[in-house]
Parts: structure tokens; sequence; C-alpha cells
């Protein structure tokens, strides 16, 4: 199983960004997808995530400015962030809580992060 994210890049305050996650590999059923952001102590914060049925939950400090969206069962997902601040700035990793073809459900499928800088 693999989750590729793509999107992130240097933008200015107040500007916009959209990232992109795909899973792929031998996935038997997809739950759930999600964004995440690394933390300096390399814990993770949820920053938004969309569950096969199309039920959003977002991290308050992202409700208003981040639009989680996407078809996670076909194991696509986007993350579309605008009015970006400074403290938005960090590598953003795609979650996928799913189940492979051989094995049992798991919510620990992350990608390898795509880093999203926010200065002027």
């Amino acid at each position: 199983v693999q989750l590729d994210e793509s999107g992130g890049g240097l933008v200015q305050p107040g500007g916009s960004l959209r990232l992109s996650c795909a899973a792929s590999g031998s996935i038997n059923t997809i739950y759930g997808m999600g964004w995440y952001r690394r933390l300096p102590d390399y814990q993770r914060e949820l920053i938004a995530h969309i569950d096969r049925d199309g039920n959003t939950k977002y991290a308050d400090f992202v409700k208003g400015r981040f639009t989680i969206s996407g078809e996670p069962a076909k194991g696509a997902i986007y993350l579309q962030m605008h009015s970006l601040k400074v403290e938005d700035t960090g590598v953003y990793l795609c979650n996928g809580d799913l189940a492979p073809l051989r094995g049992v459900r798991d919510d620990d499928h992350w990608g390898l992060g795509t880093q999203v800088t926010v200065s002027s």
C-alpha cells in the first residue's frame, strides 16, 4: 500500500494551495482518508478527515479556510487551503484507514508528506 502526496510549495500569507493524495497498491477497502501535519516532536496533528460516506471533520484552526474533498473509497482525496497563514507551515501527511487485500483494517498507513511553506 502506498500513499502519494503532491501539491505542496511556497506561498505568501493569504494565498492558496491544493494538496492531492492518491492511494495505490493491494487495497481491499478504504474506510477513510485524511490530512495530518507533522509536529516538531514527530507527532502528528489532524488537519482534516473524510470517510467513505463523505463525512468530514476538521481541526478548529482550519475551519472555514480548508476544505477536504475527494473519493476516499477510490483512494483519492484533496485539501484545498485558502487564507494560508505562516503558522500553517509544515509537512502535510496523507493518512489512510484501510484494509489491504491480505490483512486487517488498519489506520496507520501514511505517505511521506509534502512540504507547505507560508512565508512572505
